[in-house]
Parts: structure tokens; sequence; C-alpha cells
């Protein structure tokens, strides 16, 4: 039997809160960071996950082995749970993948500004040839 994971941890990075959403579905596991900007309020988040939660953006990061969850004793998991929200950092799995996630869109930009900036030049180059055959066309 496959069990699903889930966890939301909004937490204060640099100048912007942020939220960081993992999920594990077997060995499947995904990340999004959902930059929130000024500390956001309960009915902002309450927003996002009702509203706007499929529309997120979400990276698979990889394939993890998965583990057989037992069920666990109430009390215990009142206690993890306490736990959980007392640890303020991301998860180690999170931090890689949206590292990986931001150096991938960095690599995208630098493309995307290469090709833009070979266009502009090409556009240049065309236009500057063009005022040299009018130029020796004559009056």
């Amino acid at each position: 039997m496959e069990s699903m994971r889930s966890s939301f941890t909004i937490l204060f990075e640099g100048p912007f809160w942020i939220g960081v959403y993992e999920v594990q579905e077997g060995s499947h596991y995904e990340v999004c960071k959902i930059t929130f900007g000024p500390e956001p309020k309960d009915c902002e988040v309450y927003e996002l996950i009702l509203k706007k939660w499929s529309q997120l953006e979400r990276r698979h990061y990889e394939e993890v082995p998965s583990k057989l969850v037992k069920p666990m004793n109430p009390k215990k998991m009142q206690r993890a749970i306490k736990r959980e929200l007392q640890n303020t950092g991301m998860g180690t799995k999170a931090q890689q993948a949206l590292k990986e996630q931001y150096a991938q869109n960095k690599i995208e930009r630098k493309s995307r500004s290469r090709l833009q900036k070979e266009a502009e030049k090409q556009y240049k180059f065309d236009l500057k040839q063009e005022k040299r055959k009018e130029k020796h066309r004559g009056h």
C-alpha cells in the first residue's frame, strides 16, 4: 500500500516570507516554493490552499525509496506534530530541490536572454545592410 505524505511549511527567509510545499507519494517526490512577501495572514494561506493550489508549479525532484508507514499512536503523533511545529528549517531534500529549480530557471533565463540578444544583433545587422544598399543605388 502506497502512502502519501505532504507538508506545507511557512518560514522567513531573507526579506520575504516563503511557503514550501512538499509531497511524497510512494517514490515520487515534488516540491514547490511560494513567495508571500510580508508575513501571510491565515486567510491568505487558506485562500492559496483552497483556490490556487492546482496552479502551483511543482518540480519533480527524484525517485526516493518509499517507506512503509505503520499506523501511529495518537499521542505519539501529537508529539511529532508539536516537534515539527517547533522545527523552523526546511528539509534538506526540499532545499536541494529548490536549489535545483533555481539553477534550472537561471539556465533557461540565460538561454532566452542570449537568443534575444542574437536576434537583436541580427536585426541591427540587417538594418545596416539595407541602409548600405540604399546608399549605393544612387539618386
